[in-house]
């Protein structure tokens, strides 16, 4: 392949030599929904990008509960238009092409974002197109494997806390699963904004979760949140009703007036009822892939305010088991497959 010349509408932009794409890439994709073992390795068309969408070369690709979901037949499993599909909405990497030569992001630039999975295909692919609209640069502090751990996660925790919660100082907003990928997100953030952060998690994730900003962490394991916390402003429910009814319970510890959120689908059908009943305010929240508060985030994650943690890194080739490790439940941060080289 003939390397790309490199082209910039900015004197200080950094572009990382390209060349041009093959007709043919390696993906993971599934023929039909079910266990992890339905994910195998495939050789699939590298997609053509359409009137704004950038095609870009995977690097990473973030692992998260929805891409499980989907390949078991939940999720939004409903919306993939055929098969083979290629599952994953997370990915870092550089851009292949852009839509015109004077395009924010040209071709060379590093980026990360959130893929438009299923309308197109996903991030478990050595390429990918996806909105410019869902994109920002890549954090300069950060791998190109640390950033793929950051969109989707850190996208919904700062929907959760900043844009819905609103959070601020002196709030007391408790967090469920605060040691999961959208949950040491959220933490972070909430803190960062100056609230009292309690969080619940594991005796192992106790320390870590104090470090990353809850001044108070209550051990699940032995402990009923509602025996030891009452009267906070909001919950932000990470877990929902289908485990020990933590979803009914958390309505129980909130405010008059307060407000409970809760984020994993169809996790608590009756929510809108049940708050209404307690004297709460309560939403459900889904992600928007919004390029613009991705980059806010970015400039968080390089000043140091906030950090990505990911627990493992498992090759393209073995998506399955990175699924199995994630189903297994209790991951600390992100799971994130390498795609190709950096």
């Amino acid at each position: 392949m003939r390397s790309r010349p490199l082209r910039s509408t900015s004197a200080s932009a950094t572009l990382v030599p390209v060349d041009d794409p093959p007709d043919v890439m390696r993906a993971v994709v599934i023929d039909e929904t079910g266990a992890p073992e339905v994910l195998h390795e495939a050789s699939v068309p590298v997609p053509s990008p359409v009137l704004t969408e950038l095609l870009v070369r995977v690097v990473a690709a973030g692992v998260n509960p929805t891409d499980a979901k989907t390949r078991a037949g939940r999720g939004v499993s409903g919306a993939i238009a055929g098969y083979p599909a290629t599952l994953g909405f997370d990915f870092s990497g550089v851009v292949v092409q852009s839509p015109y030569d004077s395009h924010p992001f040209p071709a060379g630039t590093e980026v990360y974002g959130m893929l438009a999975f299923p309308r197109t295909g996903g991030s478990y692919a050595e390429y990918a197109v996806v909105p410019t609209l869902s994109v920002a640069r890549k954090p300069a502090s950060l791998s190109h494997v640390e950033a793929a751990g950051v969109p989707l996660a850190a996208l919904t925790a700062w929907g959760l806390v900043v844009e819905t919660a609103h959070a601020h100082e002196g709030q007391r907003i408790l967090i469920h699963a605060g040691s999961g990928g959208v949950g040491h997100f959220a933490v972070q953030l909430a803190h960062y904004f100056g609230a009292h952060v309690t969080a619940t998690g594991s005796a192992r994730n106790a320390a870590w979760l104090r470090e990353l900003g809850a001044a108070t962490v209550i051990d699940y394991t032995s402990l009923r949140f509602e025996d030891v916390i009452a009267d906070v402003d909001v919950v932000i429910d990470l877990v929902g009703d289908v485990h020990d009814d933590t979803g009914t319970r958390s309505l129980g510890v909130i405010r008059p007036g307060g407000l409970y959120i809760v984020v994993p689908t169809h996790s608590f059908p009756g929510y809108a009822e049940a708050a209404a009943a307690a004297g709460v305010r309560a939403t459900s929240y889904r992600v928007i892939p919004d390029g613009g508060a991705l980059a806010t985030v970015g400039r968080l994650l390089d000043s140091g305010a906030i950090q990505v943690f990911i627990e493992r890194v498992f090759d393209l080739a073995d998506a399955g088991a990175a699924h199995e490790s994630l189903e297994e439940g209790h991951t600390r941060g992100k799971i994130v497959l390498r795609v190709s080289d950096d």
